[in-house]
Order: C-alpha cells, then sequence, then structure tokens
C-alpha cells in the first residue's frame, strides 16, 4: 500500500466516490513523488463509472465540494474536467512514510502546473483545524478516464471516454502513469499496467507506449523528457531518446508559450544542464533555443582553441543552481529573481558568436559581448521566447551587462571609484551580481580558480567599505536636472542632460566630493562647455537628412563625452561630421 499525502483528504474523495458509486484514483505526478520522498503540490484524480455514464469526473468533484462544504467546483464541460479548492493543514505537502522499497531524497521540482500555486494563509485557518495551524491552498483536479487520438497538424487530442487502462496508456511516461486507488476497498493499491514502479526504482525516463507514436502525437512530450531528467535526476531510455532525435522537429507545432514555460522549468531545477544536454544531443535546443545551440563547438587557427561555450554555459547555469541552494535561497525548485537570475545565466555569452575574433599574438577574443547581449540579444530573445518585458528584462540585462565588470577589477588594485560605480550601477543587486560572476569561474585550472575567487573576496570587503562610507546604492547624484535647470537658467535639453553626466561621473571618480555645495559649484564650472556642446549637437542634427538621422545616438555620445576642440567651432563640427559617416558606415557593415 502506498501512503499519500493529505491521506483524510483523499479518504474522504474516495468515500465520496463509493457514495456515487464510482471508482476513483488518484494519478501523476502526485503518486510519483509520493514515492520518491518529495513533496507533492498537485492532486489529480481520475474517476471511472462502471456503468459507463458520462461527466463522471465533474459529477465528482461536486461530490466531494459538497462533502467539504467548500465552495461548487470550477468545471470545464469541454474537456470534461472539474476542480476543487480546498484549504488544508499545510503540513500535508510533506510525504508520509510509504512503501519501504520507494525511492526517498531524490533531488527535482514537483510537476506542478502554474496555476496551482500554493498560498498560505496563516492568520486564516480552515474551520476545523488548530488555530496556531498554517492552512495551504490546495486544488484538487477531477477527470473522467479518457481515451486520445490526435490529428497530424495538432497536438490537442480528440478525446472520447475509456478504462483506467486507457488513461493511464495516454500518459507521457510510465513513471506518470501510476495509478492509487482512494476507495475504501482498495485503497492505496497500486495500478502499474506499464512498469512505472520498476522505473521509478531504476531511475529511468520511458514511454508506456511506441515513444514515435507518443511523441509525434504530442511534441511537447520531448520537452517534459529533458525537463523531467533535470527535475528527477533521472536518465533517458535509449529508444525513447532515439525517438526524440527522430522526431524533433514536430517540435514547430507547439506553442512558443508551451515551450517556454517547459524552459523555464528545466531552468528551475536543481541541476538544469541534465535537461539542456538532452536538448543538445537531440538536436531540440536548435529548434528551441538556437541562440544558445550557437555556442557549441571549439574553433583553432594555428592550434589555438577557445572553450565550447555552450558547455561552460551549463556549468555556470549549475554553479549558480548549486550556489543558491548551499546559501539557503532555493530548495527544489527557484522562483522569483532567483530563477531570473538563472535566465541571466543562461544568456550571459549569449553574444559571444557574434563577437568572436582571432588576433595573432592574442588568441580568440570576445570583446564587448556583455554589452551586445545585453543591449541586442536578450532584448530579442525575451520578445521571442514571450518573457514578461517589463522588470525581469531589465535585471537579466543588467545581470548580463555587467558580469564582466568584478572580474575586471581582479587584475588589478581596487579602486574606491570602480567599486563606487559598480555599486551604483548593480544597487541592490550587486549580491545576485557577484554570485553570477562567482558562477562564471569554470576554469578547471584551480591556482587560476582560486585567484579569482580570492580577488572576488578583496572586490566584496572593498565593496563593504566603500558602502558604509558612500552609501552608494540607488545613489543619484547631489545635485539633481532640476536644479541644473532653474539656478542656471538653461531649458530642458542637451546642456542640462551633460551636466547631469558629468557630475554623476565625477563623483563616481572622485574628483569631486559626493556633497551637494561642492558638486553644484563644479557644475557651475562646467556650464558655458555644456552650453557651446549643445549648440554643435543642434547644429548637427539640422543637417541630418532621412536616413542619416541613424547616426544621431553616435554623435550625441561625441557630444556629451569625447574630447572636442572648444576653441574651434568648425574643427569640432568637422570632427562630428567624421562620426557621423563613420556611424552610418559601421550600420551600412552590420
Amino acid at each position: 500500500m502506498i501512503r499519500l499525502p493529505f491521506e483524510s483528504v483523499l479518504r474522504r474523495v474516495g468515500a465520496a466516490a463509493d457514495a456515487l458509486g464510482v471508482r476513483a484514483y488518484a494519478v501523476g505526478g502526485a503518486v510519483r513523488d509520493a514515492l520518491l520522498g518529495r513533496e507533492t503540490v498537485d492532486l489529480d484524480v481520475v474517476a471511472v463509472d462502471p456503468e459507463g455514464e458520462g461527466q463522471v469526473g465533474i459529477r465528482l468533484a461536486e461530490a466531494v465540494a459538497k462533502a467539504f462544504g467548500a465552495k461548487a467546483p470550477a468545471v470545464y464541460a469541454t474537456f470534461g474536467t472539474a476542480a476543487v479548492t480546498l484549504r488544508v493543514p499545510s503540513s500535508g505537502f510533506s510525504v508520509p512514510s510509504s512503501d519501504p522499497d520507494a525511492l526517498a531524497d531524490a533531488p527535482g521540482e514537483p510537476d506542478a502546473p502554474a496555476d496551482r500555486t500554493r498560498q498560505r494563509d496563516e492568520n486564516h485557518p480552515e474551520p476545523g483545524t488548530r488555530d496556531s495551524e498554517p492552512t495551504t491552498r490546495l486544488v484538487i483536479e477531477f477527470v473522467g478516464a479518457r481515451k486520445e487520438s490526435y490529428r497530424r497538424d495538432s497536438r490537442k487530442p480528440v478525446v472520447e471516454d475509456g478504462t483506467l487502462a486507457d488513461d493511464l496508456a495516454r500518459r507521457d511516461f510510465t513513471v506518470n502513469a501510476l495509478a492509487v486507488c482512494l476507495n475504501a476497498d482498495r485503497y492505496g493499491e497500486v495500478e502499474d499496467p506499464h512498469g512505472g514502479l520498476q522505473d521509478l526504482d531504476a531511475g529511468l525516463l520511458r514511454t508506456p507506449l511506441d515513444p514515435r507514436v507518443t511523441f509525434e502525437d504530442d511534441p511537447l512530450r520531448m520537452l517534459r523528457a529533458a525537463r523531467f531528467a533535470a527535475q528527477l535526476g533521472f536518465r533517458i531510455e535509449a529508444e525513447t531518446m532515439e525517438a526524440i532525435r527522430q522526431s524533433a522537429e514536430r517540435i514547430e507545432i507547439v506553442s512558443q508559450e508551451r515551450i517556454t514555460d517547459e524552459i523555464g522549468k528545466m531552468l528551475a531545477s536543481p541541476l538544469p544542464s541534465l535537461g539542456f544536454s538532452v536538448l543538445h544531443e537531440t538536436g531540440l535546443l536548435d529548434l528551441v533555443l538556437p541562440e544558445l545551440a550557437a555556442l557549441a563547438g571549439v574553433e583553432a587557427v594555428g592550434g589555438v582553441k577557445h572553450k565550447d561555450n555552450l558547455y561552460h554555459t551549463l556549468e555556470v547555469v549549475d554553479n549558480l543552481a548549486l550556489a543558491q541552494a548551499e546559501a539557503g535561497r532555493t530548495g527544489v525548485r527557484a522562483e522569483g529573481y532567483d530563477l531570473w537570475l538563472r535566465w541571466a545565466a543562461l544568456f550571459h555569452d549569449i553574444a559571444k558568436p557574434e563577437t568572436k575574433r582571432f588576433a595573432p599574438g592574442t588568441g580568440w577574443t570576445f570583446h564587448g559581448h556583455e554589452d551586445r547581449g545585453a543591449r541586442k540579444n536578450i532584448p530579442a530573445l525575451f520578445r521571442r521566447l514571450k518573457l514578461p518585458l517589463g522588470e525581469p528584462l531589465s535585471y537579466v540585462r543588467d545581470m548580463v551587462r555587467l558580469h564582466h565588470r568584478p572580474t575586471a577589477l581582479v587584475d588589478e588594485d581596487v579602486t574606491d571609484s570602480a567599486v563606487r560605480r559598480l555599486l551604483f550601477e548593480a544597487g541592490d543587486d550587486v549580491e545576485d551580481l557577484m554570485m553570477l560572476v562567482r558562477a562564471d569561474v569554470t576554469s578547471k585550472n584551480e591556482k587560476r580558480k582560486r585567484r579569482y575567487l580570492r580577488g572576488f573576496d578583496r572586490v566584496e570587503a572593498k565593496m563593504r567599505e566603500v558602502e558604509e562610507k558612500d552609501r552608494m546604492r540607488n545613489w543619484e547624484p547631489p545635485v539633481s536636472g532640476d536644479e541644473i535647470k532653474q539656478r542656471l537658467d538653461l531649458p530642458e535639453g542637451i546642456a542640462v542632460g551633460i551636466l547631469k553626466e558629468w557630475v554623476r561621473e565625477a563623483v563616481l571618480e572622485g574628483d569631486v566630493p559626493n556633497e551637494h555645495d561642492p558638486a553644484f559649484a563644479w557644475v557651475e564650472e562646467q556650464r558655458e562647455e555644456a552650453v557651446y556642446r549643445a549648440g554643435l549637437f543642434h547644429h548637427m542634427v539640422r543637417l541630418l537628412k532621412g536616413p542619416e538621422k541613424r547616426a544621431m545616438g553616435a554623435i550625441k555620445d561625441a557630444v556629451f563625452w569625447d574630447d572636442l576642440p572648444l576653441d574651434d567651432e568648425a574643427a569640432a563640427l568637422a570632427y562630428l561630421q567624421e562620426v557621423k559617416d563613420d556611424a552610418l558606415d559601421d550600420d551600412t557593415d552590420a
């Protein structure tokens, strides 16, 4: 007999089934996770009516809701499913002692759909529970046993009523094709028609039916195979692995949202590389993340090689996942900004193929890959993958853009100004950044690795020192743009922008005290030059025609930062004309 979590709840489900004269079974992830000794966050119940009456899943859900005094179930009549929401003691999520031969302590993320997030409410305990015991929102989904058939051009099945055997045969892997009876006469007995128990014991992922048919019918199952490999640490059976290779191109019929959801779950697992390696080995990575697949391979010139940046990236992601777990930030699943930091690790070198150069005497370089990745590649990836374009995008871009900054400080004396700038740019995310850059040290040369890690220790010590002194996190310059406009009688525009940027840089470099009065005095001294430079910019803008306006950004950068002739306006304009021409030439080459 298998003991499931929420036993008292499931026995009442079984009692409701007995009263209706139907059979009820817990299936899927709840059974698998109970056998693996893992926390379970979803409960699926399959109902079978011996008399063959329809809508048995919905009828059982309504009976269970009534038995618990809960709200009426959410019914999805088209699919024959219904969901009952209960509030139960949070301790029910722990898995009780089960069959002594069952596996335990396996790592991985429970297979929980996005709409089954658990929400604790310690202030409003469920009636009948101890006041001091926190409760948890539990969703139980009910469905009648069914069988499925598929059309070639869709992964959406044609569904018919079926038997329990039909229902288990349609599932993705044998370890998910287990059922536990909930009726009183056979409570806890296991139905295992496809050898799922043996595969659990062997740590094996295998399909109940012919894997080629399984993946042809629903190609998303190929990504689920890779995801379960990462979550559970299981290996994929050879025939199943070969079927994924042969069916890989079928993934094109799956929606991007579904693909991205599986990639995210894979990335949230304890060792994400296990799943991404499956994608790479089967050719799926080329189809679902070609930008990442482009990092694979080693090129040599004159015997000088660069490292395989795909394997380096996967090692960085694993290093980060292990560091997060060791720090107590994640359990079996990363969430929130811990997960977004893993997305940053996955994409931190994404622009290396575009920036790769071989320099005789120097070797392979990838200059500017962090800037190009943050500026161009990451936004494009987020749009294509349909990831959120708000704060998560900004966070990932910042992590990618800054991930070489601490490394650059390791090989030199760490100055206050360099640390001040890093604290200013990273803000409250500086600890995440340092965790990422430590994970990025994958050298097999232990001496070099120790040197970098000791260097990061020095950088972090200097950060604490500078932060205590200057309070640079989320810092704003001591002089604002509004004050510059009002006190220096300047209109909104380039001159004000120049002065704002210059005073910020002067304080960060330590050239001007981080105090209002000396900073404003310094700004006053720069007013005349800022107005002159603004005039040069407006002159150049008036000359730009049509496509030439693409050079406006380059001209603005030069006006702000380049060493322009201050006593020769013609020479300054000639210089800016060269900047414009170079920018347009670069744009044409790109």
